[in-house]
């Protein structure tokens, strides 16, 4: 019952993250007619915690426990900071600055929540299912490609983007919700010790297998987000794709993510665990380069953006259930929120280098140049894994870690 409850909660947050992840950069771009620059500041905006904030809280976190707690407020936290959005807009009084802030502190609250999921994913979850368990809730996540974007862009297209960031801001106290009636046994608090707050990224340092996934996750993500800050605008302003339009292929793309999520599981038992994973980092960047050669008529644009999120969507399902497997049988369960956090300093700090990055590239190769330099930077990620031991990987049971496994599952 435990893991069905972690699974819902998850489920519904997931959808509402797709709505905000279109709504609010169509906020920016539609009502306070944000360009370029604006965009990539945005888009990095939530993701900076990760890289100022991702190795102390995972320490603090292991330090504190009561993980399921931090979880519970947070949602609560980020569903109150939503909220703020369409009030501020429905009495005139919404601004760039403010959603900027809002995004930031929707990140501090995100790297709190992603550091203590990991070490409660593995209180709830044998190693022998790990893989299945991801693959549920990497299903969720592709259900909620499906729905979330279409859901976003129909609201965004009928009842404006910032009242769209309400879907978000209902999943979030939901999620809480079902989170507080989790019952779990976590691993004990941990007493700080000098050196405690670098023990994830050594741990990272000396892992061949860490090392190299987190290299190669980390290069295609500093592409993809240049690409992901710009992409909005180009579709709308270049392509001219209404928000209705937008979601609604999105929606339909994602049909490829749910597909992943679906044969990921068959796929790594046939093949293994690490050229999965191999896969993934190729069939996830590659097709993305579909956008920026879109051209002709509407109907043939539309064409090329549902294919770009179809195999995307089928390739970051490979990606994330493999690499999530891999990490949670490779991370002794004891000092898992300080990897975790060490992982997301590195893989999610680099995401908003990458947004930056994006907002400056226009200036110099138009927008158009820069949507280019992102899509085929990302599909070079995979070469890091080539001369690792990952792609050799055949299953979680090839590893040996202390205290990592889970005996029993509570569902």
């Amino acid at each position: 019952m435990s893991f069905r409850r972690y699974w819902i909660g998850q489920t519904v947050s997931l959808f509402g993250d797709e709505v905000t992840s279109l709504a609010l950069p169509l906020t920016a771009v539609l009502i306070l007619h944000a360009g370029a620059g604006v965009m990539g500041i945005l888009t990095a905006a939530g993701w900076l915690p990760f890289l100022f904030l991702g190795i102390h809280a995972g320490a603090w976190v292991d330090r504190l426990g009561r993980r399921r707690q931090i979880m519970i407020i947070a949602d609560s936290l980020r569903a109150l900071l939503l909220i703020a959005i369409p009030i501020s807009y429905l009495t005139g009084l919404l601004t760039v600055t403010e959603l900027l802030i809002i995004a930031f502190l929707i990140g501090i609250l995100s790297v709190l929540f992603n550091v203590s999921s990991s070490t409660l994913f593995v209180s709830i979850v044998p190693r022998k299912q790990y893989v299945e368990a991801n693959s549920l809730l990497n299903g969720s996540r592709a259900v909620a490609f499906l729905s979330g974007p279409s859901v976003g862009g129909f609201l965004a297209q009928f009842l404006s983007a910032p009242i769209a960031l309400m879907a978000d801001a209902l999943s979030f106290i939901t999620s809480a919700l079902f989170f507080s009636r989790i019952h779990a046994k976590e691993p004990s608090s941990v007493k700080a010790e000098p050196g405690y707050i670098g023990t994830g990224l050594r741990f990272i340092r000396d892992s061949p297998i860490l090392r190299y996934l987190l290299i190669s996750v980390a290069t295609i993500n500093l592409f993809n987000f240049i690409y992901s800050a710009l992409v909005i605008l180009y579709v709308t302003r270049v392509l001219h794709i209404s928000p209705g339009q937008l979601g609604l292929v999105l929606g339909c793309g994602s049909l490829g993510a749910i597909l992943g999520s679906v044969i990921t599981n068959k796929m790594s038992n046939h093949l293994g665990l690490g050229i999965t994973l191999l896969l993934g980092t190729i069939l996830f960047p590659l097709p993305l380069v579909l956008v920026p050669l879109a051209s002709g008529s509407q109907p043939l644009i539309l064409v090329f953006l549902f294919f770009a999120a179809f195999f995307s969507g089928l390739g970051v399902m490979l990606l994330d259930i493999s690499s999530g497997s891999i990490s949670a049988a490779a991370i002794p369960a004891e000092i898992r929120a300080r990897v975790s956090g060490a992982f997301g300093f590195v893989n999610n700090g680099i995401r908003p280098i990458g947004a930056l990055i994006g907002s400056i590239l226009p200036t110099f190769f138009g927008l158009h140049g820069a949507l280019w330099i992102g899509t085929v930077g990302a599909c070079f990620g995979f070469l890091w894994l080539l001369p690792s031991h990952v792609i050799k990987l055949r299953d979680v049971n090839d590893f040996v870690t202390e205290g990592g496994e889970s005996d029993s599952i509570d569902q």
